[in-house]
């Protein structure tokens, strides 16, 4: 038995395509986030366990913000003791109201006891939280790997920085989320950054 994987886009195994001719495609308008930092403040919370790596992942998160034209003065970081810590502080930074995202940033390193597995899984599950119920983008630039190389890996070396992703993602969903609130009309305290023009 064989399948085609092109059959997503014909409607036999023949390349016959899927809308006739003068046949009209869907078109729906596409909303997404450009990538400019000027305008918007930003938090990170970094952890300060495994420092050698999240130094690194908080140096990317800045590297990003600082190439998509964010201020000096509207980046402010937020050091905890560890990736626990992180969730409960991104809700307060996320709840003051006065940054358009929170990026968190984190390295949790598997060992031989559980411990790896309800850091990483609290961590998780309270950032996913944070955003839901404040509404702020809260991005996840935790890093949770089963050995230190996996975790150098991403931080830089071999598969990127996830705290440059995170602030990557961050910019672009500010962006959209303003773009959003423009659309609708909301002005003053009913947009989601009010301090935004």
């Amino acid at each position: 038995m064989s399948i085609a994987f092109g059959c997503l886009y014909t409607n036999h195994w023949r390349e016959t395509p899927l809308v006739s001719e003068g046949e009209k495609i869907l078109q729906p308008k596409v909303h997404q986030g450009n990538l400019t930092a000027a305008g918007f403040r930003f938090a990170i919370v970094a952890s300060r366990w495994n420092d050698f790596l999240t130094a690194k992942l908080t140096e990317g998160a800045l590297d990003a913000l600082s190439r998509l034209g964010a201020e000096e003065s509207a980046v402010e970081i937020f050091k905890v003791p560890g990736s626990f810590e992180i969730p409960l502080t991104a809700q307060k930074v996320a709840q003051s109201g006065r940054f358009d995202a929170v990026i968190c940033i984190g390295t949790v390193i598997r060992g031989d006891t559980p411990h790896f597995d309800f850091v990483a899984g609290e961590a998780t599950k309270g950032v996913s939280t944070v955003a839901m119920q404040t509404g702020v983008p809260v991005l996840y630039g935790i890093v949770t790997a089963d050995t230190l190389e996996q975790a150098i890996n991403r931080a830089g070396v071999k598969s990127g920085n996830k705290g440059f992703d995170a602030a990557m993602s961050a910019v672009e969903l500010v962006n959209l989320y303003k773009t959003m609130d423009d659309a609708e009309g909301n002005t003053g305290k009913e947009k989601v950054f009010p301090h935004v023009v």
